[in-house]
C-alpha cells in the first residue's frame, strides 16, 4: 500500500471517529458577571486523588459538550462530578460518562462548577447551585445547535455532585429553563444525618446551619409530585454515602408518584464511576441510557 492510500484511509478513519469524540467547551458565564464572585488569586490545578485525576480550586466554571452521535435522541444530560465540594472527579465521573452517552445518541455536557470557598465567593453555599442552573439554561439555549429537545434536559450527579443534582431538582427556580426535566442520582446524598450536616457546614456553608437552613437541606422532605423523574444507583457496601440515601429517597419518590427507577448492587463501594465488571456495577450506565430513551 502506498503513502497516498494510507493517507486516504487515515482521513476516512478521522471522518468516522471525530463526530463521536467532538466536544466544545463553553464558559458558563461568558459576557456576564459570575454570581457571588469575590476577587481572588486562587489558581486551578489538577492532581491525583482516590486513584483518579481530580480538578481543584475551580473558580472559572465551564461546560464541555459532547455532541450526540447520528442516532440523536434529543435528550441532553448535564453531568455533575463528585468530590465532596472540595475537588471534582471530572474524568471518571464526568468525561468518561459523557463519551459513552454521546456514542449512544445522548448529548452530554460535563459541568466544571465553581467549588465553594470563602476566598472566592461572598455566598459560597449558593455558588454550585447557580452554576448548575446556568448549565441547564445554557443547554436549552444551545438546543438548535445540538438537536436538543428543551423538555428533555436533565442532570446526573455523583456523590456530592448527586447532592447538587438533588438540590437542583428540588429547589425550584422561577425560571423553568433552570430546572431539570429528570435527574440521575449516583451514590448520592439526600438525608441530613449528623454526618452530612457536619460535612455541609464545613464544606459548603462554612458556618453553622440555622433551623431554616436545616429544613431546606432535609432534601427527602422536599419531594413533591412535581419532582422530576429520577434514576438512582447505589451499592450496599458504600461506607461513604450509605445506601439508605438512595433507598429512602426512592421510597419518598414513590409515595409522591414520581417516576422512579432504582438499582442497588451488592458490592461496589463508593466512587465507582462507570462501574466495574467484576462487581456488576458496570451495568448501570446502559440501564440509565435505556431508562432515558424509554421514560424521559
Amino acid at each position: 500500500m502506498n503513502i497516498t492510500s494510507c493517507s486516504f484511509l487515515l482521513i476516512i478513519q478521522l471522518l468516522f471517529i471525530s463526530p463521536l469524540n467532538a466536544q466544545e467547551v463553553y464558559k458558563l458565564w461568558e459576557g456576564q458577571p459570575k454570581p457571588y464572585y469575590k476577587e481572588n488569586s486562587v489558581k486551578e490545578y489538577e492532581k491525583e486523588s482516590w486513584g483518579t485525576k481530580v480538578v481543584c480550586n475551580v473558580t472559572e466554571p465551564s461546560l464541555t459538550v459532547y455532541k450526540a452521535s447520528n442516532n440523536n435522541s434529543g435528550i441532553s444530560v448535564v453531568i455533575i462530578p463528585g468530590g465532596g465540594y472540595t475537588v471534582e472527579a471530572i474524568y471518571h465521573e464526568g468525561y468518561d460518562l459523557a463519551k459513552v452517552l454521546a456514542e449512544n445518541g445522548i448529548t452530554a455536557a460535563v459541568l466544571k462548577y465553581r467549588l465553594p470557598d470563602t476566598l472566592t465567593s461572598v455566598r459560597p453555599e449558593l455558588v454550585p447551585l447557580s452554576d448548575s442552573r446556568r448549565a441547564l439554561q445554557l443547554m436549552r439555549q444551545l438546543g438548535s445547535k445540538y438537536g436538543i429537545d428543551k423538555h428533555k434536559v436533565g442532570v446526573v450527579g455523583f456523590s456530592a455532585g448527586s447532592h447538587l443534582a438533588t438540590v437542583t431538582s428540588l429547589w425550584k427556580s422561577k425560571d423553568e429553563n433552570e430546572n431539570p426535566s429528570f435527574a440521575g442520582l449516583i451514590y448520592g446524598v439526600t438525608l441530613l444525618t449528623p454526618e452530612n450536616k457536619q460535612w455541609l457546614e464545613e464544606s459548603l456553608y462554612f458556618r453553622k446551619m440555622s433551623s431554616d437552613v436545616i429544613a431546606q437541606n432535609t432534601l427527602i422532605n422536599l419531594v413533591t409530585p412535581q419532582t422530576p423523574p429520577t434514576f438512582l444507583v447505589h451499592a450496599y457496601d458504600d461506607n461513604t454515602c450509605h445506601v439508605e440515601e438512595t433507598t429512602l429517597y426512592a421510597q419518598k419518590l414513590q409515595e409522591n408518584k414520581v417516576l422512579t427507577e432504582m438499582h442497588v448492587f451488592p458490592k461496589g463501594g463508593h466512587g465507582f464511576g462507570l462501574g466495574r465488571q467484576e462487581d456488576g456495577t458496570d451495568q448501570w450506565v446502559q440501564l440509565f441510557i435505556h431508562w432515558l430513551k424509554l421514560r424521559v
